[in-house]
């Protein structure tokens, strides 16, 4: 706080006082941002209710000592909890659609919306993709994203856990994409409406060694969002044996394995299947064919 008869502060030196805070702290990231000024910049702004992506705009604007306040109440709540920022402010953006998001399911950060949005996946899909599967829901934001971007199909959102179904149904109803995407619970394929010409899934696939190091912001995520048993493919394996009676003939299959390149192709080491470039290179998104899936049984 600033003295009285000083110069109220503005909003880019609370933006960056809070990132040095952040870095001070020692706090991590990758649920939205990728670095403390980032972080910094999300918290400060929503905390005064100014537009995210309009920080040029608003970075002079002087900030009273009330509000002053509160900016420096949401950074130590983000310090001392080590829980994502997406979690202190319910809200989270994926290709500049935002999503609401809380304790119940992971923060979406998926690289396949990268290349749904980016038409990416055009290339595989054609007039008989009508049904798609978003594997692994989690908040509900790939099936959004599906939907939005085709509006011919009508997408089935599949999860096994019924917190973060309750979660997807309220971006599902903020989206107003309720006669067009389903939710259902479902472990794994066991209770999924194939077949279907698209399956999306991000599903758990950290490894047991890359669990026990993960900083405390993914320990605050459902761990049954993230992991993948001794080598993260405990999920995969099940279901790239199940996936081919759950898949249309030209169907396709686009799976996000994270940093798990290494150990999926130790476990999949006959498997035909393309590697999709993203923001985060080309090992971390693959896609494959129903006949390949039919090939490697």
């Amino acid at each position: 706080m600033k003295a009285a008869g000083t110069t109220l502060p503005t909003v880019i030196e609370l933006i960056e006082a809070g990132a040095q805070q952040l870095t001070d702290a020692g706090v991590a990231y990758g649920h939205g941002t990728t670095n403390a000024f980032d972080e910094a910049a999300w918290l400060v702004l929503w905390q005064l209710g100014l537009p995210l992506d309009e920080l040029d705009l608003v970075a002079e604007h002087q900030v009273h000592p009330e509000e002053e306040a509160k900016v420096a109440a949401l950074l130590q709540t983000r310090i001392a909890s080590r829980k994502p920022a997406a979690y202190l402010t319910h809200e989270a953006w994926l290709q500049g659609v935002p999503f609401y998001v809380d304790e119940r399911a992971i923060v979406p950060r998926s690289f396949i919306a990268e290349l749904i949005a980016d038409g990416t996946l055009d290339a595989w899909l054609g007039e008989h993709t009508r049904r798609v599967l978003d594997l692994c829901t989690g908040n509900g934001s790939l099936a959004v994203l599906a939907a939005l971007a085709w509006p011919e199909v009508t997408v089935d959102g599949a999860d096994l856990s019924a917190e973060a179904l309750e979660v997807a149904r309220i971006n599902v109803e903020r989206h107003r994409l309720e006669d067009r995407v389903t939710l259902l619970p479902s472990d794994g394929l066991a209770n999924v409406r194939g077949p279907y010409d698209l399956i999306l899934c991000n599903p758990p696939y950290v490894n047991t060694q890359s669990m026990a190091a993960l900083p405390a912001e993914y320990r605050a995520e459902p761990e049954l969002a993230l992991a993948g048993g001794a080598d993260g493919m405990d999920f995969i394996r099940r279901l790239l044996r199940e996936a081919p009676a759950q898949m249309s003939e030209h169907a396709v299959l686009v799976l996000e394995i994270g940093n798990e390149r290494e150990h999926f192709e130790a476990a999949f080491p006959r498997l035909e299947v393309a590697w999709l470039e993203t923001s985060a290179g080309e090992d971390q998104v693959l896609l494959v064919t129903r006949e390949a899936l039919l090939k490697k049984q």
